[in-house]
């Protein structure tokens, strides 16, 4: 069972009320994610991606936005107790409520960790079920939204699994989107990807650049890109 609290380097996470806990998915999205001047983090749970980009990213302001009452309780307390509190702004919204806006602000950045499971069964819990099932923000709705809220030559940062990979690449490029970096993304060297993060530009891109990662060696301890990728947010504790 998750604790109540997750103690990274420079900000501490209450997950108490929150569906979502604090995970992998996050922590490699947080550390990866395009940079921008304006920010904003769709569906932020507990909060974790906007404190790790606050913390990266010293001049960004930083708007989370997040439809769940329970994570908005933790959002909101995780915000006001960290060093950042003054560059991020939190929204008790959806994101079809946000876009139905009359004036809607633009951003240099979108980051998501999308719901994902469109395909599998709904689990009991309410609030478990929003986060993780793509029936409360289908793809077409989040990457649509996300081109129309980024600035041209903006960046769409997402970490998805192997098995919605090609629809979800499918409708990006759809909506105008160049992917722009790939990051694939194994738990060891010899095992099919894990996770993929996905930066996308609201624009045209001459290269793409791919990496394949480990997060752990062969041996099962952990592989020296995960350590210097998560050198600065996690204790030593949680590695």
């Amino acid at each position: 069972m998750a604790s109540d609290f997750f103690n990274f380097q420079q900000f501490t996470i209450r997950q108490s009320h929150a569906a979502m806990k604090v995970g992998t998915d996050s922590d490699l999205l947080g550390a990866l994610c395009a940079e921008g001047g304006s920010i904003l983090d769709i569906g932020t749970g507990t909060g974790v991606l906007s404190l790790m980009m606050a913390q990266r990213f010293p001049e960004a302001q930083i708007t989370a936005i997040e439809i769940d009452d329970n994570a908005v309780i933790d959002a909101a307390y995780n915000f006001e107790q960290s060093c950042w509190k003054e560059r991020i702004t939190l929204q008790h919204t959806s994101l079809q409520d946000y876009l139905q806006a009359s004036t809607l602000p633009r951003y240099d950045a979108v980051v998501c960790n999308p719901p994902y499971f469109d395909r599998s069964l709904e689990c009991p819990d309410q609030g478990r079920s929003r986060a993780r099932h793509t029936a409360s923000l289908p793809f077409p709705v989040l990457i649509q939204g996300a081109y129309d809220l980024l600035t041209p030559g903006g960046h769409f940062s997402v970490c998805i699994p192997p098995e919605v990979l090609a629809d979800f690449h499918t409708l990006c490029t759809a909506a105008g989107f160049s992917l722009s970096k790939k990051h694939i993304i194994k738990t060891i060297p010899d095992k099919a990807p894990k996770r993929y993060v996905l930066i996308y530009k609201k624009g045209l891109v001459e290269e793409i650049q791919e990496q394949t990662c480990c997060m752990r060696n062969a041996d099962k301890t952990r592989s020296d890109w995960y350590l210097d990728l998560m050198k600065d947010f996690l204790i030593c504790g949680n590695l």
